[in-house]
């Protein structure tokens, strides 16, 4: 079976999604993901994406363990 569906919401985009990510500065990667930097949104690619998300929640663990410790 043909898999025609994958993609489809790349393909709207200009050049099918790909560009500069703001934050790595590589080019001609997908860009999907919108994240807000600095009061702007923007969009970035999968990578970084990927490790804001980690960066936070390592923050939310280190406070919430933190939290207790100051009681």
């Amino acid at each position: 079976m043909s898999k025609s569906h994958r993609g489809t919401g790349v393909r709207t985009e200009p050049k099918h999604g790909r560009g500069k990510c703001p934050v790595c500065g590589n080019e001609n990667v997908k860009v999907l993901y919108e994240k807000e930097i600095d009061g702007k949104t923007v969009k970035v690619c999968k990578f970084c994406n990927a490790k804001m998300k980690n960066v936070a929640r390592k923050e939310a663990r280190a406070a919430k363990a933190a939290a207790p410790a100051a009681e």
